[in-house]
């Protein structure tokens, strides 16, 4: 049975179209529950002021690209120490082994490349407030470029699940259908196919889906989102590895 989890999320990002795109991802997923969407850290600090503790989020996702190291160290303490139990995350869309320690040191609980996770974002937040410290594979390369002693204690995001038999215009129907969230009618128009067709794509996108994942889903959970759990899943049977060589010996193989 798949985890009942209720996570409570803030998201901090100067970006007003990153910050509803972030918004709109977790929306899809009922193991999360936005409480908050700031575009500055002091107003992060405004809102949490205008919530009860009760409410007060269990993970916030910092754009850590806005501050520069010394402000990034503040920000994150000033956060921890005002909710010990938080589970800090940060987003970038580039990585040094220097920054990437810098928040290790503050205590945050991850790194990850923005463009490494994408819809993968739910699923890597439970990922990463299970672990010491994830980060994304792009994050991984920095640190072992610099020969961090992160490396020690580092676990990387682990890839998206695979479904060798989907085909592009399968993927393409379930990514407008259940992702996108339009209807047949519209998704047929974008494809420039039968609304039939789509449908058709959709049946068996769905077919695929389920015969590669057995998890037991609650039953109030609607085919749709048993698709969307599915489509964004992690491969947590094939982690990914901090042994720069496992991805060429795994191809060879």
């Amino acid at each position: 049975m798949i985890q009942r989890i209720n996570l409570k999320v803030m998201v901090i990002d100067h970006d007003f179209y990153a910050l509803r795109a972030l918004n709109s991802y977790m929306a899809w997923d009922r193991r999360t529950r936005v409480v908050g969407l700031a575009e500055s850290f002091e107003q992060a600090l405004a809102l949490l002021g205008d919530l009860p503790q009760v409410e007060y989020p269990d993970v916030i996702l910092l754009d850590s690209d806005t501050y520069p190291d010394a402000e990034l160290n503040r920000v994150i303490r000033h956060l921890r120490q005002l909710m010990p139990r938080l589970h800090l995350i940060c987003l970038a869309h580039q990585s040094s082994a220097a920054r990437v320690q810098l928040t290790y040191d503050a205590a945050a609980r991850a790194y990850f490349l923005r463009n490494e996770v994408r819809l993968l974002l739910m699923n890597a937040i439970i990922y990463a407030i299970q672990r010491r410290f994830a980060v994304t594979k792009g994050v991984l390369a920095a640190l072992q470029a610099a020969r961090s002693p992160l490396l020690e204690v580092v676990e990387v995001l682990p890839r998206p699940r695979e479904y060798p038999e989907l085909t592009e215009r399968i993927r393409q129907a379930l990514w407008l259908y259940v992702i996108e969230g339009m209807p047949a009618q519209l998704a047929a128009d974008e494809m420039g196919v039968s609304p039939h067709t789509v449908r058709s794509y959709i049946k068996e996108g769905y077919r695929i889906l389920e015969t590669h994942d057995d998890s037991q889903y609650p039953e109030d959970m609607s085919p749709i989102e048993r698709a969307f759990m599915r489509f964004t899943a992690l491969d947590l049977h094939g982690a990914a590895s901090t042994d720069p060589d496992e991805d060429e010996r795994r191809k060879e193989a």
